[in-house]
Order: structure tokens, then sequence, then C-alpha cells
């Protein structure tokens, strides 16, 4: 078989293992080579803020202003229900396998940084509306674009009605186009950089640094298959796809996210792939999909859940129903604000810990091993998207069934 016949996710997924066996076999020597990944994941995120600015204001502003409001209420709903089923399915596997008997205090040891103090309900909300929206495309504050992004869109929806505004609409959406293809580039470069971020991760971690956890990383990933094995069934029944071609659809969407840890980086191939293997049409995935990274952090919502009930069962604190509750609201509002980079879940343990009475501390817990919780997390995430765009498409008539066909029996162009 020659190499260049060899598809993207056949390529990324040898890269991937790859990495891990150089690292193994070079240990410290093959944390030379992790700048290479490092330069990918940079490559790709400085494209992100500008790809989510234009795909929502191009999404919205050519919405017939009646369908704005009827699509952007399914996608919410959308959103709530699945994060609320990911955040249960993680309290319940922390409920029944108690990964916090399997730990003892003494491993707990500090991070070396101190947290910052937690925000009021009041700033969490306040921090979501800009006062400067090139600022907040500066720093690549996601929500703050997203808000900025939705009332420009809607507005030109409101004020395009007779195409005053065509030309503008034309622009975004030329802008799109050449980010899409830059960010497909930078693409090419992804089996070779995800070898080099894998074995600098492997090499850096060891073997041994995961045998603490390990009962908790399986926990982690069995509740994680759960609730895709859950959501996509439901999925294909209420979509009328089939699951096998569901499955192949999103087959790179998972492995880009698996490897990358980054909805941020995993996004461009979710908006492609969304429109070309799932049928998605292009206004229904360039809405829901940026919206859907920065706020519906299925994966994050089950994680924040879990290691809540295992810090609760570490320190012998007994759960109330009250405190349950808590929990599953805490991980639902943590999806807000999401960091969409590798090391978010971390930022929102060094939030939610104390607010649950729990040490800061804790968090040094899950420091070692966050990278690979987050190939869980992001998977999760960038699935739980997709499906909603997915399900919205089939609400609105905006799917194509088609694709769905495999390649045998696909007709032929």
């Amino acid at each position: 078989m020659k190499m260049h016949r060899v598809g993207l996710t056949t390529q990324i997924t040898i890269g991937m293992v790859g990495g891990i066996v150089f690292g193994l076999l070079f240990g410290p020597l093959a944390t030379t080579v992790k700048i290479l990944g490092d330069i990918f994941l940079r490559l790709i995120q400085m494209a992100v803020i500008l790809l989510i600015f234009g795909a929502v204001i191009e999404a919205l502003g050519t919405l017939n202003p009646q369908d704005l409001g009827k699509l952007g209420a399914k996608t919410g709903l959308w959103f709530l229900m699945t994060t609320l089923l990911a955040a249960t399915i993680g309290l319940g596997s922390g409920l029944l396998f108690k990964p916090g008997l399997a730990v003892h205090l003494d491993q707990l040891q500090p991070v070396g940084a101190t947290a910052k103090a937690t925000s009021s309900l009041n700033e969490t909300i306040l921090n979501f509306f800009p006062t400067n929206i090139f600022a907040s495309l500066a720093s690549g504050n996601v929500i703050q674009v997203i808000v900025f992004a939705i009332l420009f869109g809607t507005v030109l929806s409101r004020a395009n009605q007779r195409g005053q505004f065509s030309g503008l609409l034309t622009l975004v959406s030329q802008l799109n186009q050449l980010t899409v293809k830059l960010v497909m580039l930078v693409m090419k470069l992804a089996p070779i950089s995800i070898a080099a971020l894998m074995a600098g991760i492997v090499a850096a971690n060891g073997s041994q640094v995961l045998l603490p956890l390990f009962q908790f990383l399986g926990i982690y990933g069995l509740a994680t298959a759960l609730f895709l094995v859950g959501l996509l069934t439901f999925v294909s029944w209420y979509a009328k796809v089939p699951i096998v071609g569901l499955v192949r659809g999103l087959s790179q969407i998972i492995i880009v996210a698996f490897t990358t840890t980054s909805s941020a980086v995993a996004l461009p191939v979710e908006m492609r792939d969304a429109q070309a293997k799932l049928g998605v049409s292009k206004s229904v995935s360039q809405l829901v999909l940026p919206l859907g990274m920065a706020l519906n952090s299925n994966g994050l919502a089950m994680y924040v859940a879990l290691v809540c009930v295992m810090l609760t069962q570490l320190y012998h604190i007994q759960l109330t129903g009250v405190g349950l509750i808590q929990i599953v609201l805490l991980a639902v509002l943590s999806c807000l604000g999401t960091v969409v980079v590798p090391g978010g879940g971390l930022v929102a343990l060094t939030i939610i810990v104390p607010t649950l009475g729990l040490p800061i501390s804790s968090v040094a817990l899950f420091a070692g091993i966050d990278w690979f919780s987050g190939m869980f997390r992001t998977v999760a995430n960038v699935v739980g998207d997709t499906t909603t765009a997915i399900a919205v498409a089939a609400d609105e008539h905006a799917l194509s069934r088609d694709a769905y066909k495999s390649p045998a029996t696909a007709p032929k162009s």
C-alpha cells in the first residue's frame, strides 16, 4: 500500500502509537521532540478564534430572523440535556465504583502554584460580556468573542433582509473559507506532530506515574464509553441515520480529539466532517459547533462530577442529597467558559474544589494525569457537539442522509 493512500486517521493513529513507543524507549531524550507537537498546536490555535468569530457571524447572518430564535433554542436545549446526562453518569460512576477508596492521603502534594480566589457568580456572568472586542480577540477569550459574534450576526440577519449587507456577508464567508483552508493545511502535519507530542508526554511522566490513579482513569474511560454508546444510539434513532455510518463519520474527529486533547484543535475537523461525512448543513454546523466548543463540554461535566465524588470519598465526607445536586450543578456550570486548550480540566478544578470546601492541594492528585484524562474529556466534548448538530439538522430538515452510505453503496459522482 502506498503511503499517500493511507488516510489521515490511520496516519494519526500510527503516529500516536509510534510516539508512545518512542517515549518509552528513549525516556528523557524523547522530550526534546515535543516542541514539534507544541508548534503544531499553536499553528492550529492561532486560527481558532478567527474561525469561531466568522463562523458564528456567517451562520446567524444567513438565517431568516424567524428561524434564528427557534434554532438557538433547540441547540441550547440539546446542550443542556447532554451535559446533565454526562454529569449524572460521572456522579453515578463515582458512587458505584468508589475510586477515592483506592488513594491514600499521603499521596497528595501541593501543585506548586496557588489557585486564584473563586470568582463570585456575578463576576463570572459579567466576564461573559466584552468591553472591547479587539481585546477579547487578542486574548483569545472564546466566550466574549462568541457573545459579540451572536449579537453581530443577529443584527446582520435582521438588517440584511433585503440584501443591503450581502457584500459584508460574502466577505465574512470568504474569510471563513480561507481560514478553514489554512487549518487544513496545518493538519497535514498532524501525524508527525502528534507522534512528537505523545513521545514528549510519555517521556516526561513515565509509565509509573499512572499506577496510583489507574483505577480513576479506568472508571472515567468506562463512564465516557457508556455516555458515548448511549448518546450515539439515541441520536441514530432520533435522526434516523445508521449507527455504523455515524461512527464512521465521527472516527477522524474522535482520533484528533483523543490525541490532541483540545476541542479547539478538533473544531476545524468537526466542521469539515459534519458537513462532508455526517450530512449536516453548513448553516447548522457553523452555528452549533463553535457554540458547543465553548458551552457544551460534556466531558468536563462528567470529569468534574467524578473528581468531586472521589475527593469526598478520599476525605471521608458523607454526601447528602443536596450535596449530590450541588455537584451536578457545579459540573454543568463549569462548562460555561471552559478553557478549550489542553489543561483546561485543572483550571476548572481550582475553581470548583474550593467551592465544595475541599483543600485546593487535592488538585495535585490529578495534575500528573491531566493529559490522559483530557483524552476522554475531549472525545466526549466533540462527540456531544457533533451529535447535537446532527439532531438539530434533522429537526430542521437540513440533514443529508446520503452522506451515511458506505463507499461501496454510495452513488458515483
